[in-house]
């Protein structure tokens, strides 16, 4: 009793705790988004032109690196990036160089206030970008085309702080493209082709929908298999998309709503068109002149200045990416005139940081241009400068949400208003090299997507978006860390908002873990006793033995790629006898409970030695919820290769969900021996706990059937072949018997989809393949998602299976005996589907929300500019508007997810 203590849990407290704590620390981050007055420098540098370009050439020399940014840095500086197709000796270019270096100042002195900050960045609306603390910029040398692509005005954080969400539409001579967007200035999609005297879709899609990934593939794939043909309609084109926008049946952002006409001209103004949808210009009207001909571009620059949106000229391909952006400005106009009230920071959804920062959220706030502008009037410019933002890593976050005081099966999750997560233990991103890793798509991943779906996950995400607290308990179905099962568990849902942001978090807790043990190790002897135990020199007498790496003390480096487990165990060894557990730099609770296990631990051992290995059993092992792993004997710890981390052990978390000998066989038969794990039951005060896995680890010859996991894995057999097998899916080795046990509900197969991996190009393949687990789909490189087919046993018994077979039954186990029937191949056997049918999806969109602010209001504009003109010359092939429409969907327009 001295040393544990038994603390009542609180679901609610929790995670309104958890909660306060990321709004506190949002909060401290918007205090440096606060942005003093700008007044413009002279509109030309002439003069100075070569002074600038030489300071826009210097690189500081006192670059240190820096754990926080993870790279080289600099706090005496910031560093600035242009765009590769903007000349950083124009005038404008040297101009924004001038102004923004005040800007430097208030990074630093933002700094000194929190130390805590990461990037600090102005992005402005010529492109050009100013960050602290100053950094080498990335290396694109090892990217795909060596080229820097990087335009600050093309990142969400940027779009979403430059303009209100929108409801867009493309319309595409002789090809037509239907976009919305909710909460994001990318787009939602569909195409349709604008020939003769009607407009139709060329996608599957019927209405408006978001712009997810599967809809902007969808879109693509359309855009390819477009024929041009016919001749400009714009009539029927601008109808259609005005009954489009007028739809309110579908879900949509609600706030700005534009049309982006790209053409190579025509004589048409379709005037009745507009009167009829658009009396008081509520819908902006963009239009592009694609490519150089005769045509008079009187009437589509008319339709763009009676709509109070703007013209553009796109003469040839290298225009696409600049013209294609400068739309922000046009949507920036009415938050210039709301002033005070549109200064309201936003953050966003979960991306990859540019700067190999790794998944962060960012808070934004538009900057005006105040230059004649007293603090009693209106603003008298209508453009805005640009964006400031702060960046907030997902590691912090993480840590205000403790994940080792209730167990390996319970976590925090949160989301937004789109319903995507932007943290959940699934949130993991494949990112193989963060040099040629894609920065242009946020991370969109759906809650029902991180984990299995059923109705009251559902009406909770829904609740969870309109900011409501609630609870709710229910059986649901849990895929395994590695992916390979599935289960059923029961789980505690607790959810509430995060004040003054979109987001909502969750905290998910098994029945178990209501209730935890906190250990209390004040008595420095006992604190030495257990601590002697972990000393690499006492594995002959206590097991080889691993602990987790988890950060015990905060000056203490955890352990890393170079650093094995017992160098790191040596290590915290030597800390605690200098320092103590208790050191002010420790987690306490972190460290006695480390000890605490290792003492029960260690009087296991003794306890195993005194008796001998049964015939099979190669060793004896224990886990427990605290990070020790013991493995007795010591010479079967030197060939272990399981996860030290117990709240990342495969095994271990699926032992705390079933009350059974988990058999557990090593994937593609890596090791000789097969994992049994069972979990011991703890009861105190009639309260029961599982904070430990007891395990063996055995090897079983001379058997006389094939043995399978709950999963469907082989786990052992008396034949040769097959024992070759052991650990792979008996779908591969055998299908056709496979099959018969699904359709004879042995098994059930459930599919699930990984919508963060990558994808290998399609290889051609002579045969079809069986079914199998985890398998993973060659998809082209345009599929960047894989299928998962996970087979769950129940636990019935069929005994047509085993009319050969010497029945031995394993009571209290996942696995269960089968007869083989002859290995043949099915020929009729095929691969997955390739995912769920987008055309289907978006016929039943899932819930979300529109913004909480929406600046979208066109009548204060007065004699805005609406683009300007030069003269044209001869046509480019229709090809090029195919490209212009599919390069600006896939590079301007693909941003989603962005909260207000």
């Amino acid at each position: 009793d001295d040393i544990t203590l038994l603390r009542m849990r609180s679901c609610l407290e929790l995670v309104r705790t958890a909660a306060e704590n990321i709004e506190e620390l949002l909060a401290n981050r918007t205090k440096a988004l606060k942005v003093s007055r700008v007044d413009l420098g002279p509109s030309r540098l002439v003069k100075q032109e070569k002074e600038k370009e030489k300071r826009n050439r210097f690189i500081p020399d006192d670059f240190e690196f820096d754990p926080a940014f993870k790279r080289l840095v600099s706090f005496n500086t910031t560093g600035v990036h242009i765009p590769t197709d903007i000349y950083e000796g124009s005038t404008i270019i040297l101009n924004e160089l001038n102004w923004t270096e005040a800007l430097e100042e208030t990074f630093r002195i933002n700094k000194e206030e929190d130390p805590s900050l990461l990037w600090q960045v102005f992005g402005s609306a010529t492109g050009l970008t100013r960050y602290y603390p100053a950094s080498p910029w990335i290396d694109t040398s090892s990217s795909p085309n060596k080229i820097d692509l990087y335009d600050v005005r093309r990142r969400p954080w940027y779009i979403q702080g430059a303009a209100s969400p929108k409801d867009m539409l493309i319309l595409v001579d002789a090809k037509y493209v239907r976009v919305s967007s909710l909460r994001s200035p990318s787009t939602l999609l569909t195409l349709s082709p604008q020939f003769n005297k009607s407009a139709r879709p060329a996608a599957c899609f019927q209405n408006l929908v978001q712009a997810n990934v599967r809809n902007k593939r969808t879109l693509k794939n359309a855009v390819l298999n477009i024929k041009a043909e016919g001749i400009t309609n714009y009539t029927s084109g601008f109808e259609l998309a005005f009954q489009q926008l007028n739809q309110t049946n579908v879900s949509r952002a609600n706030c700005n709503k534009i049309i982006m006409l790209f053409t190579d001209g025509g004589e048409e103004k379709a005037e009745e068109i507009f009167a009829k949808y658009n009396p008081n210009q509520a819908v902006r009207i963009f239009t592009f002149s694609v490519g150089q001909h005769s045509y008079d571009k009187g009437p589509i620059q008319w339709m763009a200045c009676a709509n109070k949106g703007y013209y553009y000229e796109i003469p040839s391909i290298g225009a696409i990416r600049i013209n294609t952006q400068e739309y922000l400005d046009v949507l920036g106009r009415p938050m210039v005139y709301a002033h005070k009230t549109s200064k309201q920071v936003q953050w966003t959804n979960v991306y990859l940081d540019a700067l190999e920062l790794g998944l962060v959220i960012t808070g934004t706030v538009p900057v005006f241009n105040y230059t004649g502008t007293t603090p009693q009037s209106k603003p008298k410019n209508q453009l805005i400068l640009g964006v400031m933002a702060v960046d907030v890593s997902l590691e912090d976050i993480k840590r205000l949400t403790p994940r080792f005081t209730f167990g390996p099966n319970g976590y925090y999750f949160a989301i937004d208003p789109n319903g995507y997560v932007l943290l959940h233990p699934n949130l993991q991103p494949l990112v193989i090299n963060t040099r040629t890793a894609r920065f242009d798509e946020p991370v969109t991943l759906d809650f029902l997507d991180a984990e299995l779906e059923n109705e009251i996950k559902v009406e909770m995400r829904r609740k969870m978006i309109d900011g409501e607290r609630g609870s709710y308990t229910i059986s649901t179905l849990v895929k395994s860390q590695d992916e390979r099962y599935i289960d059923q568990g029961q789980r505690t849902y607790t959810f509430t908002p995060v004040k003054d942001t979109d987001y909502s978090l969750a905290l998910v807790l098994p029945e178990y873990s209501m209730h935890y043990i906190r250990a209390k190790i004040d008595d420095t002897i006992t604190q030495a006793k257990f601590s002697e135990s972990l000393m690499a020199d006492k594995f002959d007498e206590y097991g080889y033995t691993f602990i987790a790496p988890r950060l015990y003390c905060n000056d203490l480096k955890p352990l890393d790629k170079n650093t094995n487990n017992t160098e790191f165990l040596m290590e915290l060894n030597n800390y605690i006898d200098i320092k103590t557990p208790n050191d002010p730099n420790c987690n306490r609770d972190l460290v006695n409970r480390l000890l605490l296990d290792a003492g029960i631990t260690s009087d296991l051992i003794k306890i195993w030695k005194g008796n001998e290995l049964q015939h099979g059993v190669v060793a004896r092992f224990v886990a427990t919820d605290g990070g020790i792993t013991r493995v007795f004997p010591k010479s079967a710890g030197l060939d272990w290769n399981e996860e030290a981390e117990t709240y990342e052990s495969s095994f271990y978390k699926r032992s705390l969900d079933n009350d059974l000998y988990i058999f557990t066989p090593a994937p593609n038969n890596e090791s000789d021996g097969i994992l049994v794990s069972r979990a011991v039951n703890l009861d105190i005060k009639g309260i029961t706990l599982k904070p430990a896995g007891k395990d063996s680890d055995t090897l079983i010859m001379n058997i006389d059937c094939v043995f399978l996991d709950d999963g469907g894995f082989l786990v052992m057999s008396n034949q040769d072949d097959y024992n070759k097998k052991i650990g792979k899916f008996f779908g591969t080795i055998n299908p056709s018997l496979m099959r018969t046990m699904v359709n004879v509900s042995l098994f059930t197969s459930i599919s699930t989809y990984d919508y963060q991996s990558l994808c290998d190009p399609k290889e051609k393949v002579k045969s079809a393949a069986g079914l199998r687990s985890i398998y993973v789909v060659s998809y082209t490189s345009q599929r960047p998602y894989t299928q998962t087919h996970t087979f769950t046993l129940f636990h019935t018994r069929v005994y047509n299976f085993t009319h050969s077979c010497v029945k031995r039954e394993m009571n209290e186990t996942n696995v269960e005996p089968f007869v083989l029937v002859p290995l043949c191949r099915d020929p009729d056997s095929t691969p997955p589907a390739d995912g769920p049918d987008p055309c289907e999806v978006a016929l039943n969109p899932r819930y979300r929300k529109g913004p909480s602010f929406c600046f979208d209001k066109t009548e204060n504009e007065k004699n805005h500019d609406c683009g300007g003109v030069s003269s044209l010359s001869p046509t480019l092939w229709l090809l090029v508007i195919l490209q212009v429409a599919l390069l600006w969907v896939v590079t301007d327009l693909r941003h989603q997810a962005i909260p207000s």
